[in-house]
């Protein structure tokens, strides 16, 4: 009897009901801490070529001798075009291509992105594989001007140079393409969705001329002026949009042909001088993780990848003794690469973080971590459901008073199973009714309102996004205290629908998350660790003190869940705790942390939110849609819940 009793009685032992909060701790303590145990060498690995039939930097490059004088000399066309107007310039460079005989188009695009008209023209040829049926193809890319807005002089006039000399080989088993964009994200874009059909014909022309099924692109940034510049390492950029990444194949050949050919120095992230040590490992890593959690393009190849186009940007970085020989003998290795591939790249890995040019870490590996954080918000999700339908009275098993009288008063049920019999109280036995209609209401409401923001910022023009912003980080830190006054004046909600509120608001956080880090690993990890405060606010509300004599939790962990009961307000200690919990919240909101690291990174605001828009519209970027609605909404529902609290209400 008293092992059935002492079973029956640990299902509501208190106890057990503050144990959440710590393991939600715990779990993004752990999460965290395994991110850190990544750049050992234990945890990650070195990097090698899966595809057998890439061969890197088996074969003999010719580029070289005359190729210099040519190049040198379509340099200074190059740099003559510099002043010229983009119908003169598209003219003059598809002149270039039609003398090396190839065939050649040009496309004409528009985007209306963050008030902006965003227009250009791109010139490509086509070189057909003389050994090809025009099935397969490869892009060389070179913008006009670089990420950087400079223009790409040495880049353009390399490229005009390999059509040339590639024209003279009678090797290729696959069509070259090569491709001059006006920029470095647009162009790249307009002319990958119309080759595959994607693009809206109304402000992107259709490209005239098509070859095959596009195996990998190749993108060269080198913007030395007309005079040259010789670079001392070559900076490999593999970041594409929403955090996709190429086939580590494509990577790995690149450095393989580099630095083992060509003996150039490979670095990744902007480790100019990467040393291979601990730190520098975990700086490049959280660097990649930024950048794939931002889900921006980061290069011309980045607009490839999303049509599972493996593509990477060869981008020249310091001083040094290589020249634009060694960058041409670079790209013609890697095309005599990639012209031996038989398929499409895909034995090697598509989700992986690099650490080093040599080093890098599965996704076997460091999945775990955005999981534990992830998992937090669904234990807490969990433990406010159990709570909300524990029983309002005072449970008094186990408890016997010596007093005749109490001893009558209490309620207590005879329960017998398998022979046994225990005396339990009947409060424990009580089941509580969960109304969830208001918080399924309200939960709902409050993601929808997420497309307001989304709207908004997505919408207005470049010179506005600033006063906008301040704007919604202003309604931001009103509007949690209105809804709360709001719903406690129509609603009148007890302490189990806030409860349930927070239950439900979690669970989706912890779902979404989950979801998230199979398709973005970086985005996953950074909102669940920017968003961990919301999984310990209700176990923080529910510290606070009351002025009733019944165990009272929280407006939003709620242990008064009856629905004839009302939430119980909180004394003086407990609004001054929650009001200080309300304003740390507000220093966790979305508004504040986007003001807090453009401030740290000496941006602006108003540019990196036109920035985003303008992802958003070109590239189809989802960064801003998991922020508006899924990270933003949950950090609303825990802010009303808190200002619920402070209020009393």
């Amino acid at each position: 009897m008293s092992l059935l009793s002492a079973l029956l009685a640990l299902r509501r032992d208190p106890r057990i009901l503050r144990l959440p909060p710590y393991v939600s701790a715990l779990c993004i303590l752990i999460g965290v801490g395994w991110l850190l145990l990544l750049p050992l060498n234990e945890y990650s690995r070195q990097t090698y070529v899966s595809e057998n039939a890439i061969l890197p930097g088996q074969v003999h490059t010719y580029f070289g001798g005359s190729e210099h004088n040519i190049f040198r000399a379509y340099r200074h066309e190059v740099a003559g075009l510099a002043e010229s107007s983009e119908e003169e310039r598209v003219g003059k460079l598809g002149d270039i291509f039609r003398s090396s005989g190839l065939k050649v188009a040009a496309q004409k695009y528009e985007y209306t992105a963050a008030g902006r008209n965003t227009t250009g023209k791109n010139v490509y040829a086509i070189l057909q594989g003389p050994r090809a049926d025009a099935t397969e193809a490869v892009v060389l890319i070179a913008a006009w001007r670089n990420m950087d807005g400079v223009l790409n002089q040495s880049g353009v006039a390399l490229v005009l140079t390999l059509a040339r000399y590639f024209k003279r080989w009678s090797v290729w088993s696959k069509d070259i393409i090569f491709l001059i964009p006006s920029d470095s994200t647009a162009g790249p874009q307009a002319w990958v969705d119309a080759y595959h059909s994607g693009h809206d014909p109304e402000t992107i022309e259709s490209l005239p001329l098509k070859s095959g099924a596009l195996q990998a692109a190749v993108a060269v940034d080198y913007p030395a002026g007309p005079w040259g510049h010789r670079f001392d390492k070559l900076h490999i950029i593999y970041d594409g949009i929403n955090g996709q990444l190429p086939n580590l194949d494509l990577f790995n050949t690149a450095v393989s042909i580099a630095s083992g050919q060509m003996g150039i120095g490979c670095t990744i992230q902007r480790m100019w001088n990467h040393r291979d040590t601990y730190s520098e490992r975990l700086q490049t890593m959280l660097r990649g993780m930024l950048s794939a959690g931002l889900g921006h393009a980061t290069g011309p190849h980045s607009s490839f990848i999303p049509y599972h186009v493996d593509a990477i940007t060869l981008q020249t970085v310091g001083d040094g003794w290589h020249d634009e020989m060694s960058l041409g003998r670079t790209v013609e290795s890697l095309f005599r690469s990639l012209n031996n591939l038989l398929e499409h790249l895909h034995q090697s890995f598509f989700l992986y973080l690099l650490m080093h040019a040599n080093r890098f870490v599965s996704i076997g590996t460091y999945l775990p971590s955005a999981m534990l954080v992830a998992v937090s918000f669904t234990i807490a999700s969990i433990a406010l459901w159990v709570q909300s339908g524990q029983p309002t009275e005072k449970a008094t098993v186990g408890v016997w008073h010596s007093d005749e009288a109490d001893a009558k008063e209490q309620d207590v049920t005879v329960v017998e199973q398998d022979g046994m019999t225990a005396l339990i109280s009947t409060a424990e036995l009580k089941v509580v009714e969960r109304h969830m209609l208001l918080p399924i209401a309200f939960v709902s409401a409050a993601h929808f309102l997420g497309l307001l923001p989304l709207y908004v910022f997505t919408r207005a023009s470049a010179t506005t996004l600033t006063t906008t912003f301040y704007a919604f980080a202003t309604s931001t830190a009103l509007l949690p205290a209105l809804s709360a006054v709001a719903l406690s004046r129509l609603f009148a909600p007890t302490s189990q629908q806030w409860a349930l509120t927070a239950c439900f608001s979690l669970l989706l956080l912890g779902l979404f998350l989950s979801a998230l880090a199979t398709l973005n690993f970086s985005l996953a990890i950074l909102v669940g660790v920017l968003g961990s405060p919301l999984c310990l606010v209700p176990a923080l509300i529910t510290s606070t003190p009351s002025r009733t004599s019944v165990p009272s939790t929280s407006v939003a962990a709620g242990a008064d869940t009856s629905s004839s009961h009302r939430t119980t307000s909180t004394g003086i200690g407990g609004s001054v705790a929650n009001v200080t919990l309300y304003v740390l919240l507000l220093a966790a909101s979305p508004p504040a942390l986007l003001l807090a690291a453009c401030h740290y990174w000496n941006a602006n605001v108003g540019a990196v939110l036109a920035a985003a828009g303008t992802a958003w519209h070109v590239q189809g970027a989802w960064t801003g849609v998991v922020v508006c609605l899924v990270w933003w909404p949950a950090w609303f529902v825990a802010a009303v819940g808190v200002a619920a609290g402070g209020l009393g209400l």
